[in-house]
């Protein structure tokens, strides 16, 4: 597993700048959060590390690898997978097939293989189907293996999202506001899906969210941001009694 150094990134848009000079490293195994006001930058990072924005200025390394100008197709080979804060799943497939299109870089046969069918496409597809199962499984989600997306309840289409992302098996996972819309108890099940991905699954994962006790709660380093700069960094306990953090969230200096 490697680390990720995102390096004094700034992105612009025209005259707009959504990070200015933004630098935070997260090492491997780690549960960390990144916080902030509505439009502070939070998917702008996401979107840098996933290849879908090239930043203007700085860097992002993973591991050994300048990631700052893949492809995210070449970004998810390095074993990155991410989710996203608007669900992006395939409405008319089944949450299984939807599923296994994460497992997609585990296939290892080509156009004439898959035309006969040979063994070893066979091989390669009980492999994709098994490693969905145990996603499936992990998820608690067996009795919608064969529903299709649009009929799904938002919380159970989030764990599908966040089960696609997994089916490729990634070291690091960047997970979009996952808590998004969700009530108390569907909530409380997300963060319980997190911390066994972190821990059981030993991921490194990124997590942002704007449901500030679920993340106080499971992240062991949060970053905040505001207007597309880094504010605060540290513990969970030590952020939430930054006073800058205090003022940009609630609009005072001190509580």
């Amino acid at each position: 597993m490697s680390s990720l150094k995102f390096s004094d990134v700034t992105l612009k848009f025209g005259g707009i700048s959504a990070l200015n000079n933004v630098s935070f490293e997260v090492k491997p195994k780690t549960l960390y959060a990144i916080i902030g006001p509505n439009g502070a930058g939070k998917t702008s990072i996401f979107n840098c590390i996933s290849g879908i924005y090239r930043p203007t200025e700085g860097s992002i390394h993973y591991g050994d690898s300048d990631i700052k100008y893949l492809r995210p197709d070449q970004v998810a080979n390095l074993g990155i997978a991410r989710t996203f804060q608007n669900i992006e799943l395939f409405e008319n497939m089944t949450v299984l097939d939807n599923i296994l299109i994460g497992a997609h870089r585990h296939l290892n046969y080509g156009p004439i293989s898959s035309l006969i069918f040979s063994n070893k496409t066979r091989k390669s597809e009980l492999e994709a189907r098994k490693i969905a199962e145990d996603i499936i499984d992990f998820l608690e989600i067996e009795q919608f293996r064969y529903s299709y997306i649009m009929s799904l309840p938002y919380g159970v289409q989030k764990r599908v999202e966040i089960g696609r992302a997994l089916a490729m098996d990634p070291d690091l996972i960047l997970l979009d506001e996952p808590a998004a819309g969700m009530n108390n108890e569907e909530t409380e099940d997300i963060a319980r899906f997190i911390i066994d991905i972190h821990e059981e699954m030993k991921k490194t994962v990124i997590l942002v969210d704007h449901d500030m006790n679920m993340v106080m709660d499971i992240a062991e380093e949060v970053m905040v941001l505001n207007f597309g700069e880094k504010l605060a960094e540290g513990k969970p306990e030590e952020i939430v009694k930054d006073s800058k953090v205090i003022e940009a969230y609630l609009g005072v200096s001190e509580l």
